[in-house]
């Protein structure tokens, strides 16, 4: 629980960063340029992070979480999302999960990063917040939003490999709708390893 615990810390810091950021017409976001590097002199705390499939501690760990919620956000924007990674190992089976398989994104600075650029017309600005539980956010816009966006999973697939594991594979749709018009487009394709069965049934 002390990780989880640190997590919260590490958030903190993170998003007095990121809170209310506006993103002009023309601009790209970056999170590590904002951030910066998550050190223990600038207060980040030892968290959880995975590491080839592997669960470890190291400073700053857990932000992974601000990726997932800033990719979560950003998919149901006009944002164009240029940059963005994703683990190549399922660790964690989809229990209670409620949105779909690699509908994130992971972080580690500097190299792996999540962007976006406006290529709009429009402003947005970022708010971000924690409460007891959970972390929080929104995307505001400057001027009226004409269409609302949903996001859907497509060719969702797993595979037992001939060296006898698993791997799964899908594809993250952004569907973006009026009422004169819908667009789709791909917004990222996920390959990973599965770290555990599929075939395990969930104890009552």
């Amino acid at each position: 629980m002390y990780l989880q615990e640190n997590k919260r810390t590490n958030l903190r810091i993170a998003i007095g960063h990121l809170n209310n950021v506006v993103i002009e017409p023309g601009q790209t976001f970056s999170i590590w340029k904002l951030v910066g590097r998550p050190t223990q002199s600038k207060g980040y705390l030892t968290g959880l992070v995975l590491n080839q499939g592997n669960i470890s501690k190291g400073i700053g760990g857990g932000l992974c979480q601000l990726g997932n919620l800033l990719f979560w956000i950003f998919a149901h924007s006009e944002l164009e999302i240029t940059e963005r990674y994703r683990h190549g190992f399922d660790v964690f089976p989809d229990v209670n999960r409620s949105i779909p398989f690699g509908a994130g994104a992971t972080l580690s600075y500097n190299h792996i990063d999540l962007q976006v650029r406006n290529t709009s017309q429009n402003s947005f600005q970022i708010k971000l917040w924690l409460d007891d539980t959970h972390l929080h956010g929104e995307l505001l816009s400057c001027k009226k939003v004409h269409y609302k966006y949903k996001v859907v999973e497509r060719d969702h697939i797993i595979t037992q490999q001939i060296w006898g594991g698993y791997t799964r594979h899908n594809r993250i749709i952004q569907i973006e709708q009026n009422a004169e018009k819908k667009n789709e487009r791909l917004l990222v394709e996920n390959h990973a390893i599965m770290m555990y069965s599929p075939l395990l049934e969930q104890k009552l």
